[in-house]
């Protein structure tokens, strides 16, 4: 059994096997850019209006004589003489013989004639071209992370297509005779399954989408045909349950027949001490604990920032925020403890129902708290160490 902290070592040193792909700019979001972006165009690509008004040639006096207008999106290039204006619209090309837009709630308009209030001063409400970036600088670097925003940025640039880091195709393997799916009747001795769509949706929330379900009775040779099969069409497998010494678990034996090569088994750690991680060249596998709270406390932990380290994210392992105990806590324990948490401001809350099995702090929950073992009380305000999830 090893501690946290190698298990963590030992997910670091893992070697990620980068791939890049192209991929149009709204399926490439929540990807990582794999090389520096540079702009083609000045954004904006004239100098532009921020505002409803007149573009103004400046002169001496208030008084203008307005000669059109141009709309968003109008190709026009009007030039104008010392005097003159023409009404833009927010988003228009402002002429570059104007040197100002005055708003349109600042000015009289008598017919073609406008007066000003007071002098303005030249540049204002004009975006210059080239304000957001200019042709050939750096949009984005490599290692970026396309939110919406950025695919938002790389389209006003004309962006059609980017290329990322491509991201692991992912398996869940759930395994159990108990089980029983959700809308049948429940049988004596069975449960409902739980951790497959749980495990899928936790999987969606990190933009991990590409997801094969696989469910499989507890016998060896089911369990070694899924898995093989598993592990050679994806790039993580997840496995749920059947990797504890009983029996009936045939998790460990069908993996080691299939030639994968153990990492670690078993951390000091409560929730979540059976977990599993091995890998086949660069397959990674996960086995996970079947009690639902303890596998999706080791999905937070080990599994999603494995995950992001694999799509090309620079990702740290760890609880890497400190906040204040909301109360105090009295820990009784030999194994670290990993627990439910609710972060409320800059405090947090050790939630109740800790068990392995139980999920409703768990819905409720946003944070994992850090707590090593020993017997010893933390008083409220002292600073713990927390996984924001």
């Amino acid at each position: 059994m090893i501690s946290i902290q190698q298990a963590f070592a030992i997910l670091e040193a893992f070697p990620a096997d980068l791939h890049q792909i192209t991929l149009p700019l709204f399926k490439a979001r929540n990807h990582i850019l794999a090389e520096t972006l540079h702009s083609k165009i000045d954004m904006p690509p004239f100098p532009q209006a921020t505002m409803d008004g007149y573009a103004l040639a400046l002169h001496d006096v208030l008084d203008y004589t307005i000669v059109g207008e141009i709309k968003a999106g109008d190709g026009d290039r009007v030039v104008l003489k010392a005097g003159e204006a023409v009404k833009v619209f927010t988003g228009a090309a402002v002429p570059k013989s104007a040197q100002a837009v005055i708003q349109i709630e600042k000015v009289s308009v008598q017919e073609n004639r406008l007066s000003l209030a007071e002098p303005i001063t030249a540049g204002t409400n004009i975006r210059p071209q080239g304000a957001q970036i200019k042709t050939g600088d750096a949009a984005l670097v490599q290692g970026s992370f396309l939110n919406p925003a950025a695919v938002g940025f790389f389209a006003g640039l004309g962006v059609a297509e980017v290329c990322v880091f491509q991201k692991p195709k992912v398996a869940v393997v759930v395994t159990g005779n108990e089980l029983a799916q959700a809308g049948e009747p429940l049988a004596y001795g069975k449960v409902y399954e739980s951790n497959a769509v749980m495990l899928q949706s936790a999987l969606y929330d990190a933009g991990f989408e590409s997801l094969n379900l696989y469910q499989v009775a507890d016998d060896f040779e089911a369990t070694q045909s899924v898995l093989g099969h598993s592990i050679a069409a994806n790039d993580v497998v997840l496995v749920s349950g059947g990797i504890s010494v009983g029996d009936y678990d045939f998790v460990g034996k069908a993996l080691e027949s299939l030639g994968v090569n153990e990492l670690f088994y078993k951390v000091n750690q409560k929730p979540g001490k059976p977990l599993y991680v091995g890998n086949l060249d660069q397959k990674m596998i996960f086995a996970l604990p079947g009690n639902p709270a303890a596998s999706l406390t080791c999905f937070y932990v080990y599994v999603k920032p494995m995950l992001q380290k694999l799509a090309g994210m620079s990702q740290q392992f760890g609880f890497a925020q400190m906040r204040k105990l909301s109360h105090d806590y009295e820990v009784a324990n030999v194994r670290d403890l990993i627990l439910k948490a609710k972060i409320c401001g800059e405090s947090v809350t050790i939630l109740p129902h800790q068990d392995s099995a139980m999920l409703d702090s768990f819905a409720v929950a946003d944070a994992l708290v850090y707590l090593e073992a020993g017997q010893y009380a933390l008083e409220q305000g002292q600073e713990v160490s927390v996984l924001p999830i």
